[in-house]
């Protein structure tokens, strides 16, 4: 039988480092220590004037085709999940499908969110699984939010930052190995809680949009804290179900990191010891749909994973948009 397996992975972040201090500077106060406390967060990456997410997907892209060992010619597909895309039209992925001369594929952007990577990897592992012509797809969490923060809004200014994560998916016939299960669920009724509300065609960018700061990241209402815990838990539950396995049997959960308490919570409600998760949000700080393949991208380099192994990743985010994904390495 057909199936999707991971085949390679990379990540990427910019140079510019910024620790907590110089936040403690930007807003007049001492925001570092609640940051580390409360979330871990110690630093994170955010671009230079003349980088953006483009450049984050590439260096990511270069980094999973080597580790894949394939070229770029030999994708059939590129999927980006992005909502800091290079520009509203075209789609980011047709400018790295020519960025990396990969003149066989398609391409095509999705956005879900923090959620999106996963939801790209899920569809990604379908069209393997379903039609033949597709050998090698190359999926892509990229984040820029630096871009679109408001660097007077404490809210958001100190969490988000910048990077890209990239998994090549192979086809592989008579496996035990890759894609088990997946699921997606929203609760559109969260959906004007938090975004960038400004520059689609309900809110067009002009000269009044700009000075009111409708064209930046928006955090407008907080989100029931238990949303996410209590929906990662069933998540969980159910691809275990699906698999074929006790949760007890995930070696490694990747989540989104926006709240390490939330991760906190979902493996106590599991029965789980924390460090069955992977954490990079100390380092990173929170690089939404980046994050989830950038931790997976660590564990492999680092030998924390392995074959055989079973993962889950799981995400969340603006829309409300939740996805998990099952593989078997």
């Amino acid at each position: 039988m057909r199936n999707a397996v991971i085949s390679g992975t990379g990540s990427y972040v910019p140079k510019r480092l910024l620790k907590n201090d110089y936040f403690n500077e930007l807003l007049g106060e001492d925001v570092d220590t609640w940051l580390r406390e409360n979330l871990t967060i110690k630093q994170r990456y955010w671009c230079d004037d003349d980088e953006s997410t483009i450049d984050l997907c590439e260096q990511a892209a270069l980094k999973a085709l080597e580790s894949a060992g394939i070229r770029a010619d030999e994708l059939d597909q590129i999927i980006i999940s992005t909502d800091t895309p290079e520009y509203i039209s075209p789609a980011t992925a047709s400018v790295l499908q020519y960025r990396l001369g990969a003149t066989g594929a398609g391409t095509f952007d999705l956005n879900t969110a923090c959620a999106g990577f996963v939801t790209a990897i899920d569809t990604a592992s379908k069209y393997i699984i379903a039609d033949e012509q597709y050998q090698n797809i190359l999926v892509i969490g990229a984040y820029a939010m630096s871009k679109y923060l408001n660097k007077t809004d404490k809210k958001t200014v100190t969490l988000f930052a910048d990077g890209a994560g990239a998994v090549i998916l192979s086809a592989e016939e008579n496996t035990d190995s890759g894609f088990l299960n997946a699921h997606q669920f929203t609760q559109g009724q969260y959906h004007d809680w938090m975004g960038i509300y400004a520059g689609g065609t309900g809110c067009p960018v002009n000269h009044n949009v700009v000075e009111s700061g409708k064209h930046q990241l928006q955090f407008v209402k907080k989100f029931p804290k238990e949303l996410n815990p209590s929906m990662w838990t069933e998540m969980s539950q159910r691809m275990a179900k699906e698999a074929g396995i006790d949760v007890t049997a995930v070696t490694k959960f990747f989540m989104t990191q926006i709240n390490i308490n939330s991760i906190y919570e979902m493996l106590d409600n599991l029965g789980l010891e924390k460090d069955k998760a992977k954490y990079i949000m100390h380092k990173y700080g929170y690089t939404g749909s980046a994050a989830i393949p950038m931790a997976l991208d660590e564990s492999f380099r680092n030998g924390e994973i392995k074959k055989g192994d079973v993962i889950f990743m799981i995400g969340s985010g603006g829309g409300l948009s939740f996805a998990g994904a099952a593989f078997r390495l």
